[in-house]
């Protein structure tokens, strides 16, 4: 979420404008959209990224509005070597997606176990465009 807001031409933005126009399925859950804010809404980031708070609540609004909101049912933590993706991961197993795009592709080994496919937003990009990696 972040790279796509750092970066206006970047792959991140990219996946997510389509979730937004609704040509993608975006997964949200109550522990994930609450990071969101937490993470957006700090000073460094409000900074880098030239909105203002604001603005950034307007924005989750509008992604709450579109996005497929997930139940999490059931919490098996930890799985994961970083406490802080426990959640992204969750809301990807109950939300049954397919693929779940960050850059720290690393730090989701085991959701494979799940059948989510664990790729940066570029490679997705590039697929949907019909690129090879």
């Amino acid at each position: 979420m972040v790279a796509a807001f750092r970066s206006r031409n970047g792959a991140s933005r990219s996946c997510l404008e389509l979730a937004l126009r609704g040509e993608h399925i975006a997964l949200i859950s109550v522990p994930l959209i609450l990071e969101y804010e937490a993470v957006l809404t700090r000073p460094e980031q409000l900074q880098a990224i030239g909105l203002d708070e604001v603005l950034n609540r307007r924005f989750l609004d509008g992604l709450c509005s579109v996005a497929e909101h997930v139940e999490i049912a059931s919490i098996w933590r930890p799985l994961l070597r970083d406490p802080n993706d426990e959640m992204v991961l969750e809301t990807a197993v109950f939300g049954r997606a397919d693929q779940l795009l960050t850059f720290n592709v690393r730090d989701y080994t085991g959701a494979e176990r799940f059948g989510i496919n664990v790729t940066r937003p570029g490679d997705a990009w590039g697929k949907a465009k019909g690129y090879k990696s």
